[in-house]
Formats: structure tokens, sequence, C-alpha cells
């Protein structure tokens, strides 16, 4: 009895002396807000002030739980992502009751059923489409949906080594990004995009200029298939990349060629690179000393803009041309970006991909030069739509980012990604389970082209890249839908379809 009562006085000492030390803090706090000058919140409601930057911080995560409803969200929404995380788990992705999407939204594409669709032994199914058929080594691309670039830096070991072995599982090409080649691009053995960006990352001298030899290096390895010259990307058209130094490790400076203790600022576009003959003449070097396809990542502003580089192809040679051009859209993502450049610069993919496809389309040019599009294009009705406008391939990045089990935590350019998608740092990075992730990687690939290839299969093709225009229609302000041929006639060599 006596050993309970003291026990019992003990614990109310201790919570007397705890509400002491916490009476205490609060004064502390209390005078110290009071005090202080940066935040006038705090100075004018001492203590309680804190809480307005907490409540701040934790709203963008509240929202997407709580209170946001299916479609609100931005840059994904709940329904795009629950649709990319029931297909990475392999689980059906069927829904009942009716669709949460509002279709009499002005801009929502309508895809159109065929009155006599093909049975369903003629399913449709996507063709290899060959890129670069003049160089040494072309590539025969066997999948219409693949990864697009995300560097070694910009995200985690654990990721690149995920994406690597789920894109050799599902047949899909992985774009290395701009940060160079890692060991964990090729640990999968998959079909590899080496991305070149403006600061020429892995293949480039100690003044930042291309070093022929380590092209020609990188090159060598049996799985890397194309090159892509980035001029821009969506989310920060004019401004190069940025890592910052808390994200660089040693393996990560060595493998890009850069010191560290600094952020990585990659020039805001090559060098050497001034016009559409300087362009012209840097995808010749890099496709003569790689034997391989080459093509441009580009973002588009105005149709005028680019006009100059076909007639240049022209008056060269259909040879000169890049093998294919990715169009990023103004929408795209990345992990760190000026909000400016990123809310403000660039056309939506929307717009940029029939711009440039009717370019490409009116110079004669639709057998030699592929066109990609990227781009928040993450569900097979995105995929569909860019197919239907003149795509002839779709690539992804925040799309498999969410296969990997990134929860849109905004933490990319932090180096505190809850996920371990985008960080470095081995705590959060132990998340990330390679063996189980790669698996979803390859399930969402896999989705994503069956169920384009059912779409293509409901509007009465036999294969995706038949899609045309007039099987997708926009709905208009008043609720009426008039077919994308109608808004933006598609050309043949100069002929309307």
């Amino acid at each position: 009895m006596d050993f309970a009562m003291a026990a019992l006085e003990g614990l109310a000492l201790g919570f007397v002396f705890l509400l002491g030390v916490i009476a205490l803090a609060v004064v502390v706090i209390f005078v110290f807000d009071k005090m202080q000058t940066e935040d006038a919140i705090r100075r004018n409601y001492p203590v309680i002030g804190r809480f307005r930057k907490l409540f701040s911080g934790l709203g963008e995560f509240f929202r997407q739980y709580f209170f946001a409803m299916d479609r609100e969200e931005l840059p994904f929404n709940r329904a795009q992502r629950d649709w990319v995380n029931h297909a990475a788990s392999g689980a059906g992705n069927t829904v009942a009751f009716g669709s949460t999407r509002n279709i009499t939204l002005a801009g929502t594409p309508i895809f159109v059923p065929a009155a006599f669709p093909p049975l369903d032994s003629q399913a449709a199914l996507t063709d290899p489409m060959v890129i670069g058929p003049q160089c040494r080594h072309p590539f025969e691309a066997r999948s219409i949906f693949n990864i697009s670039g995300m560097s070694f830096g910009a995200i985690s070991r654990p990721a690149v080594e995920a994406l690597s072995r789920g894109a050799a599982e599902a047949g899909v090409w992985l774009n290395t990004g701009e940060g160079g080649l890692s060991p964990y691009h090729l640990s999968g053995g998959c079909d590899l995009v080496f991305q070149i960006g403006t600061a020429k990352y892995g293949v480039r001298n100690a003044d930042g200029h291309l070093n022929d030899e380590k092209l020609h290096e990188v090159a060598a390895h049996p799985t890397l298939r194309m090159f892509e010259i980035k001029l821009a990307q969506g989310a920060k058209p004019g401004k190069g990349g940025i890592l910052p130094a808390e994200k660089i490790t040693d393996e990560i400076a060595h493998i890009r060629g850069i010191a560290k203790g600094a952020d990585s600022l990659s020039p805001n576009r090559h060098a050497e690179v001034e016009d559409f003959g300087g362009l012209l003449d840097m995808i010749a070097r890099v496709r003569e000393v790689t034997g391989k396809p080459v093509g441009i990542k580009v973002v588009v502003g105005a149709t005028e803009a680019w006009a100059p580089l076909f007639e240049q192809i022209k008056a060269r040679g259909a040879a000169s041309a890049p093998d294919f051009i990715t169009v990023d859209g103004g929408e795209g993502g990345t992990g760190a970006a000026p909000m400016p450049l990123m809310d403000l610069v660039g056309l939506s993919i929307r717009d940029a991909l029939v711009r440039m496809v009717d370019l490409r389309d009116r110079a004669g040019l639709k057998e030699r030069i592929r066109i990609v599009a990227s781009g928040k294009l993450v569900n097979p009705g995105d995929v569909a739509w860019a197919i239907c406008a003149g795509a002839d391939f779709v690539t992804s990045a925040r799309g498999f980012m969410f296969s990997l089990g990134c929860i849109q935590a905004l933490k990319c350019n932090k180096n505190t990604c809850p996920t371990g998608i985008t960080t470095h740092d081995p705590r959060f990075q132990k998340g990330l389970v390679v063996e189980d992730k790669f698996k979803k990687v390859a399930l969402y690939a896999k989705a994503v082209t069956k169920e384009l290839e059912m779409i293509a299969h409901s509007v009465g093709v036999g294969e995706p890249r038949e899609m045309r225009r007039r099987h997708v229609r926009i709905v208009q302000a008043d609720g009426t839908s008039i077919p994308l041929n109608q808004i933006r006639p598609s050309y043949n060599a100069g002929t309307a379809s």
C-alpha cells in the first residue's frame, strides 16, 4: 500500500514537473515571439501565431485526404493517382455506379465508339515502330508508352533501379534524364535513352563542352538505344536543370563530372547551338559518333518559332532531320523550378503537340521524324488523346513516380521525400523496396498500354497509331462536342485529312 501511494505521489510530482517545464517553455516562446521582428503574426500573437505556419504547411497534405473531391486537385487529382495505384498493384480498374468525371466540362476529350467495333478476337495490338532507320544502329521500339527523363540525382538509387528493372519487365524504354548514365540505369537491362542536357553531364569536358570520346563510351552499352538532346523542359523553359547541393553525393558528382558543395545549375541553353543550323550540326555530330538515333526535346510557344527548323531540314535534306522530337507541355514537372516558369511559360501539351505534328507533316517528314508526347499524360485516356493528335509515342515521368509510391508530398527539391523516391537520405530510401516496386512499375506500364489498346479497339481500329483526330471529340463551353480534326485540321504532306 505504501509502495502504491509512493508511486502515485511520484507520478503526480512528475506530472507537475512536466507542466512546469511546458509552462516555462511557453513563457520563453512568448517572450521570444514578442521580441522578434521578422514575423508580424508571431509578434502580435505570440505562441499561437506559430500554429498558422504549421497548419499552412500541413494544409496541402490534409486537403488530398479530407477535403478535396476526387477530381479537384492539382497537379494530379485523386482519381488519376488512384488509377495508377490500382494499375500498379495489379488490381482491376473497373468502377461502379457511373463516372465521377464531369464530361460536359469544356476541353474534355470524348472518344468516338465505332458503330460496329471489331470482335474481341480482333483486339487492337501495338506494333513495334522503328526510330532512325537511316542510322547505323536504328531502334525498333516495342512499346508506345515509355518512361520519361528522371535523372539519378533528382531521384534516388533505388528509384532508378526499380524503374530500370520494371522497364525491362514491361518492354518499355527508360530515359536517363540529364544527370548522366548510372550503374542503376543499366542494372535492369532495359532499353535506355540517354539525355544530353545543356550541362552535358556524363559526356562533358571539364569546361562543360561535349566530349566525343565519352559520348562513344556511353553509346557502346548495348542497351543504350537513342540519344535525346534536351533544349528545354516544360516546367522551366529557358532555364537549365537545378540539383540542390544537399542532393549531390560523391557518386552523383562523379557520374555527372561536377564538384560537390554547391547547387548544380545547367546552362539555360547549349552554348554551341545559337540557331537551327547549329542544332542540326549537333544532331549530326552525336549521330555520327554514336551511330544511334538522335532526337531533341522541346517546349513549344508558337508555331512560327519552329517553322525555320523544318525549312533548314528541307534545305539540307531529310537525312539531316532529328530522328524524333519530344514535345514537352508547359505543365511538365520537375523537382525544382521557379514558379513563374512552371506556371506561365510554354504551351500546354494539348496545344503544343498538334502544332509540332502539323509542322512535321506539312514538311513531308511524317515517316522520317517520330513525335514523342510528354506532359501530365499518366492515364490511358491521356495517352489515347495524344496518339489521336498525332504522337507516335508517349512518355511519362510522374505517372511512373506514382507507381513507385509517390504520394504527391511536394518535397522533391528538399531531400526529404517520405517515400524515398527523390531523396538520398538512407532513412527514407529504406521505404522503397526495389524487389516490390519494379513489379509495380511494370504492371502500370502494361495496364496503360492494355487500356490504350482497348480504346483503340472501341473506336474501330486495329492498332493504336491508326487512331486519328476524327476519333476524339472535344467538349465545348455549351456542353456539345466537336471532332478534333475540325478544331485542329491535320495535315499529311500538306493535304488536309
